[in-house]
């Protein structure tokens, strides 16, 4: 295109741009660009999270192994501290309260111990989660992999420092008369399912704390309560009887107590399945798959929103 000037020349105009009154989205489908940091399709974000397993195991050793690097008695604090726990409750609850009403101290003890390590997985787990992003901003801004990474990695963490824990349980046991049999081998499946659900639960709360940080702060009075109510200390069933019944169904179907239950089960002789709830195995494994498949969608729902402001 061309036009004459006011001194008779002629002045080429540029082509009009081939771009020209495209919208945003029309040029980005042009030229295949894509907005950083975007939520990918669940499959693909499923399959970006596989291919990120070798750091989702490392970060987590990492982190265990750095928990205690400034103790002197270094990583026995995660055999010790869960152990001190259950002798204060001990003294206060066994001794003082007699909260073991009902059971000889040779179940008694083991079914604290068994109760505080259980549970102690668990509360670390969603503490863990819901510092997961807020307390990982750095990293979060600084690569891109899938977020769902970390909150897992922490809960892996802790299921890592529960093995350690679980020496000392096993010693405990034996040490009060309950030895290895054919039921010790129920302990592997109540583990999986509780890292499921622990796993669940450190995604929920991952994606509620990166939104609101204050939450790190309320989530110890609430897992203290949520403690209380599950039967850490004391049997729920000889606690609550003379309550009514559904009281102590609600406390006992709760995710906490069944997986307590199930892992006193496994352990204890003394501890017959008269001490389960109906249809216990059903309830654990409905609770797992609940939290690892709801948590994991909820939490990859606000994906491209982790990290930003």
């Amino acid at each position: 295109m061309s036009e004459t000037t006011h001194d008779g020349g002629v002045a080429v105009s540029a082509p009009p741009s081939p771009d020209e009154g495209l919208t945003a989205a029309q040029l980005a489908a042009k030229y295949g660009l894509a907005v950083s940091g975007a939520r990918p399709p669940l499959r693909e974000y499923v399959r970006q999270l596989w291919g990120r397993r070798h750091f989702i195991l490392a970060f987590s050793s990492a982190k265990l192994t750095a928990q205690y690097s400034q103790a002197k008695l270094g990583q026995l604090w995660q055999v010790a501290t869960p152990l001190l726990n259950a002798a204060v409750y001990f003294a206060i609850f066994g001794l003082i309260l007699d909260a073991g009403r009902g059971m000889d101290k040779d179940v008694y003890i083991p079914f604290l111990v068994t109760g505080v390590f259980v549970f102690t997985f668990t509360q670390s787990s969603v503490m863990s989660g819901v510092r997961a992003i807020s307390g990982n901003l750095g990293l979060v801004r600084a690569l891109h992999f899938p977020r769902a990474s970390l909150p897992i990695s922490f809960a892996l963490q802790q299921l890592q420092q529960l093995m350690y824990s679980m020496i000392v349980l096993f010693a405990v046991a034996i040490g009060f008369g309950s030895y290895p049999d054919a039921s010790w081998a129920l302990i592997v499946p109540v583990l999986v399912l509780q890292f499921l659900f622990n796993s669940g639960l450190a995604l929920v709360f991952a994606r509620a704390g990166a939104k609101t940080p204050d939450l790190a702060q309320l989530m110890p009075f609430v897992m203290r309560t949520w403690m209380y109510a599950s039967g850490v200390m004391f049997s729920i069933p000889v606690f609550l009887a003379d309550k009514p019944q559904w009281i102590a169904n609600v406390l006992q179907w709760n995710p906490a107590a069944i997986y307590m239950d199930l892992m006193r089960f496994a352990l204890i002789d003394k501890y017959g399945s008269e001490n389960l709830p109906d249809h216990v195995w059903a309830v654990a494994c409905g609770w797992a798959l609940l939290f690892a498949v709801g948590g994991f969608v909820y939490f990859w729902k606000a994906e491209e929103r982790y990290g930003r402001g």
